[in-house]
Formats: C-alpha cells, sequence, structure tokens
C-alpha cells in the first residue's frame, strides 16, 4: 500500500463516504453487522459538527431522521434486517412526504433474529417491496470497500437530487471486510447540495414540482409555512381525497425515479464481449462470482459476470443487452434466487437460466459457481 492507502472496514468506508456527503445528523440503534458505523459516527459526527443520537429503536431512527432532514440536514441511518423491518412504515412515510436520507441495510442471515454474524442478501425483496403501496425507491449495493464509499456519496446525491429515501444495500461480508482504499480529495467526487426555495416567494407551494418532478421544499425554519403529510396530498401540502391529486400525486412520485433511471442505473461488465455464459452477482457474491468466470476461462469456457450496482429500479435494458447474446446466464446470491426471478422475468420463461443459491450462513464460493458454469456449458 502507498502512503496515501489506508486499510479499512467496509463499514469504516460508509461512514467516510457519508461525512464526505455532508452527513450533518444520524440516528440509529446498534445492530450486527452494521454497529461499526454507529460507533464510528459516534466519535467523528460531533468533530465535524454534526448530531450523533442513538434512539430507542430502528423505528424512532428514521423518524428522527425524517424530521432532521426535513430542517434541511443531510441524514443517514443504519441497520440490518430486524432493525430494517421496523423501519418499513416510516420508510413509506419518507417516501411519500418526499423526505431525502439515506438508510444503510448491512444484511445478515434470517428470518427474525436468525443468524447475527453470518452474510447473507436476502433483503433484496424487501428492501424493494418492504412498505406498503405503490412506490419506487432506489438501491444501491457494493462490492467492495472502496466503492462502499462512493456509493455512500452517490446515495446522497440521488437523495438531494430526487428528494427520496436511498437504500445502501450491503452484506455482511463487504461491512466487515479490510481493503486498502485510497480515499479521494476535497472536490474530487461531486457533491449534490438540495435546492431551496428563493426567499420571499409569493404564493409558495412547497410540494409544486420542477421540470423533473421534484418538489423544492423548504427546510423548516426558512420563513415559510407549510404542511407535511403521509396523506395524499396536493401541492400545498395538505390532504385530499380528490382523484386527480391521489392519482397525479402517485404517478409523480413514480415518474420522478423511473424517468431517470438511465441517469443512476450502475453496473459493471467483467469479460462479455464473447461470453457465452453470463454469470450475474452483486454484493459480495460478486466477488466469488469474477473468480469462478476466470477459472471458468483457464478451462476454455467463455464465461463473463455482469455485476449489478444498482439493484433497483433493476437495470432491464443493460439486463437485456449482455445476457439476450449468451447461450445460459447463471444467477449468483446469498438466498434462495430473489434476483433470479427479475432475471426470468425480463428475460423470459425460454431463457437458460441456473441459479446458485446459498443460505448456510458462509460467503458463496467460487467453486459452486464454477460448477454451475460447468454445467451450463455441457448442457446448454
Amino acid at each position: 500500500m502507498t502512503e496515501s492507502t489506508r486499510l479499512m472496514q467496509g463499514n469504516e468506508a460508509c461512514v467516510a463516504g457519508a461525512l464526505y456527503a455532508g452527513l450533518s445528523f444520524f440516528a440509529g440503534y446498534p445492530i450486527t453487522p452494521s454497529t461499526e458505523i454507529a460507533e464510528i459516527l459516534a466519535k467523528r459526527l460531533p468533530q465535524n459538527g454534526g448530531k450523533f443520537i442513538q434512539m430507542e429503536d430502528e423505528i424512532a431512527s428514521l423518524a428522527a431522521c425524517i424530521g432532521a432532514s426535513l430542517t434541511g440536514a443531510k441524514v443517514m441511518t443504519a441497520t440490518s434486517g430486524p432493525g430494517f423491518s421496523l423501519m418499513q412504515e416510516n420508510l413509506g412515510y419518507a417516501i411519500m412526504t418526499e423526505t431525502p436520507c439515506v438508510i444503510v441495510n448491512v444484511q445478515r442471515m434470517g428470518p427474525s433474529t436468525g443468524a447475527p454474524t453470518a452474510p447473507s442478501q436476502g433483503d433484496v425483496m424487501q428492501a424493494r417491496y418492504g412498505t406498503h403501496g405503490d412506490h419506487e425507491i432506489i438501491v444501491l449495493t457494493p462490492s467492495s470497500v472502496a466503492e462502499t464509499f462512493t456509493l455512500t456519496v452517490k446515495a446522497f446525491n440521488l437523495a438531494e437530487l430526487l428528494r427520496t429515501p436511498v437504500i445502501l444495500l450491503m452484506d455482511e461480508i463487504v461491512g466487515h471486510m479490510r481493503e486498502g482504499v485510497s480515499l479521494p480529495g476535497e472536490g474530487e467526487l461531486p457533491v449534490v447540495t438540495r435546492l431551496v426555495p428563493v426567499k420571499g416567494m409569493k404564493d409558495y407551494l412547497p410540494y409544486r414540482a420542477d421540470k423533473n418532478g421534484v418538489p423544492v421544499v423548504a427546510p423548516f425554519g426558512a420563513g415559510y409555512r407549510f404542511h407535511v403529510t403521509g396523506l395524499f396530498h396536493g401541492e400545498d401540502g395538505f390532504p385530499s381525497n380528490k382523484p386527480q391529486d391521489i392519482e397525479y400525486l402517485g404517478m409523480r412520485l413514480h415518474k420522478k425515479i423511473e424517468n431517470h433511471k438511465d441517469h443512476y442505473s450502475f453496473f459493471e461488465e467483467y469479460l462479455t464481449e464473447d461470453a457465452e455464459i453470463i454469470v450475474v452477482a452483486y454484493g459480495g457474491t460478486a466477488r466469488s462470482a469474477q473468480a469462478a468466470v476466470e477459472s471458468a476461462r483457464s478451462q476454455g469456457i467463455k464465461a463473463g459476470l455482469f455485476r449489478l450496482i444498482t439493484l433497483w429500479p433493476f437495470p432491464e435494458s443493460e439486463i437485456e443487452r449482455v445476457c439476450s447474446q449468451a447461450r445460459a446466464v447463471v444467477s449468483a446470491e446469498m438466498n434462495m434466487g430473489q434476483i433470479s426471478r427479475e432475471l426470468e422475468r425480463v428475460l423470459g420463461k425460454d431463457a437458460s437460466l441456473h441459479k446458485v443459491t446459498h443460505i448456510d450462513g458462509t460467503l458463496l464460493p467460487p467453486q459452486k459457481i464454477l460448477l454451475k458454469i460447468q454445467e451450463a456449458a455441457v448442457n446448454d
């Protein structure tokens, strides 16, 4: 490692990325395997002029973050499976009220308390559909310590640009691994500042959207009085039962994310140009998948890796472009096949799709993925 390179844990890199992005308020409750995020921020955030508070539970943690965000603060909370379950009602509230916040979920084995120190990727569908009602959500997942830093910054930027919660869906492997990381200097990565209305604006409506479908909501205490509610509401923020208001708001919340997803459909391709077998993986599992692809190539099997970085909205067009040219697709996950169902939906039931599932509380080994690649090479 060079002098500018630091040995960092994934959770530590998440903290560094949050502070780089301008985090000024954190509320959370310790839970393995995300606890290091709270521990480090308890010390570093006050040193940077921010506020740290340990709440009585995860429900209150996200509620506190929503309140702080409405005052203009950049906010984050961090948790794992059981705590993420408790946050779902307030996640829906933040979506409806268009309150920017970053929620980190370092996944562990479940259901219930499961295996607190064991890696898993079982919260993929919960991240998408955990809160009730029709809604859109942005979910990013890193595969390395360095990427944890950059994706944390991107999560804050997207939350501010689109006025929406953004989920950073890590797994225990990435959260607890240590790697050498060279952090960018100040100004090297873009950092988004939240838009605020011009002071003294007449006839101000807090939920009147701009051309991108995003409202410019004034921070509390900035001179404007307005109403915030989890009910469907008009542009003035007050509840409305008018069908036209309900449909308009529901569609606007959907379109402001869906219409701009090309700007945050992040992914990585590895040896896919001539690949006959594509492995689709994400998070810590993608590291095993890359090793399996390299082993397959050494055996003369033309394999490649498509690594998902944005899980939701699901990058359908990119998946179709890469996977439709292959003879077979292998889906590798530390769960019972949650993303493989999305692949089947996008590629069609006639596609040759092979699932590698893994739920024993250990990292999915490259050998298990390689066996499935070999099987696909022979049978397809």
